[in-house]
């Protein structure tokens, strides 16, 4: 009937606008939200820029006033004494011999007296201790060394105990107070096989220590450490420091290099020393010739003073220049700065 469908319309209608009606109050809540949303993030953005206006001043500590007490460490280790790299065996990267030796030995001593006096200031140094890590002599303990070396193994030792007594006697003129920690290496053994017996007294470097501390005996600057195993031990402030050659830790290979055996030599020692009730803190080594300085992880490495030679060139080993490493300890914090102290002057040595 006529006036059911007009009743129906205006129901439908009605609905219509109902249904307008609520779409258009969610847009338009959705609108306030919106803009709610705007005002918050303009609000936040005008107080980041107000901040900006007016940041906090931060003052750099002023002097204390005093002195801080230090004491250098100095490691001198794998220099492989009379040892001969010729240029053009690995590709002009490194040359070495007796008298190129003698500079670069001399360079450690000079840079360790000048970077402590001209480039650290505000320190007082307590004394040094010098680490002496092993192969000093590279030995016959190859037939192609025996071939190559500049002289004999003894004449070797001979000629080198005065070149060390100087570089000591630099030492303790500058800090006054020398320590020498000595531990023999794996080239300096007098036997073609290494050994665990006997390791240190049937080794030449043990020999150059004991040489040593007996030309030093009546200097009162000058103390040694020479322990006749494989490992010593030396406690500067509050950090205890075990020196091992390195030669124990084998392996290392792909990316990770000398890393894995390292980490998993450190381990070791570490549960060893727990074991026998004499931790230590940090350990300090060569062999590996190349630099690490790791000492949160206990680990100090420190590079050869012959750099790249034949053997690392055939390897494919990555080229480091020749180089030894110096850091302070502190009573405060440790092993507070370390540095590679890099010897190779192409330029002064004429290849």
């Amino acid at each position: 009937m006529p006036g059911d469908l007009e009743a129906q319309a205006l129901l439908e209608g009605d609905a219509e606008e109902k249904r307008r009606s609520r779409t258009l109050r969610v847009q338009l809540d959705n609108a306030l939200k919106r803009e709610s949303e705007l005002r918050r993030t303009l609000d936040l953005i005008g107080q980041l820029e107000a901040a900006r206006l007016a940041p906090p001043k931060w003052l750099a500590p002023g002097p204390s006033g005093k002195k801080r007490h230090s004491t250098v460490c100095l490691l001198v280790t794998d220099t492989h004494f009379d040892e001969i790299v010729r240029p053009s065996e690995v590709d002009h990267l490194n040359k070495y011999d007796r008298q190129i030796a003698e500079m670069r030995l001399r360079r450690v001593f000079e840079k360790t007296v000048h970077l402590t006096r001209e480039y650290l200031s505000g320190v007082s140094y307590d004394g040094c201790v010098l680490f002496l890590g092993g192969d000093l002599f590279s030995g016959n303990i190859h037939d192609e060394l025996k071939e190559t070396n500049t002289s004999t193994l003894f004449d070797a030792v001979v000629h080198w105990i005065e070149h060390m007594e100087a570089g000591i006697r630099m030492l303790a003129d500058e800090f006054k107070h020398v320590r020498v920690v000595a531990v023999v290496g794996n080239h300096g053994r007098m036997t073609r096989k290494p050994r665990a017996k006997l390791r240190a007294q049937d080794n030449v470097d043990w020999l150059l220590y004991k040489f040593l501390a007996r030309d030093f005996a009546k200097d009162d600057r000058v103390s040694f450490n020479i322990p006749e195993g494989a490992d010593a031990f030396e406690t500067i402030h509050r950090t205890r420091f075990l020196l091992t050659h390195g030669d124990q830790f084998r392996g290392g290979s792909g990316i990770s290099g000398a890393m894995a055996p390292l980490l998993l030599g450190t381990h070791r020692k570490t549960r060893r020393q727990s074991v026998a009730g004499n931790p230590y803190d940090i350990m300090v080594m060569g062999h590996f010739h190349q630099t690490l300085m790791l000492p949160s992880k206990g680990l100090m490495v420190g590079g050869s003073l012959k750099g790249m030679d034949e053997y690392a060139y055939v390897s494919n080993f990555e080229p480091e220049p020749a180089s030894q490493l110096m850091w302070l300890v502190t009573p405060e914090y440790g092993v507070g700065f370390s540095l590679p102290i890099v010897v190779q002057d192409r330029k002064a040595e004429r290849w």
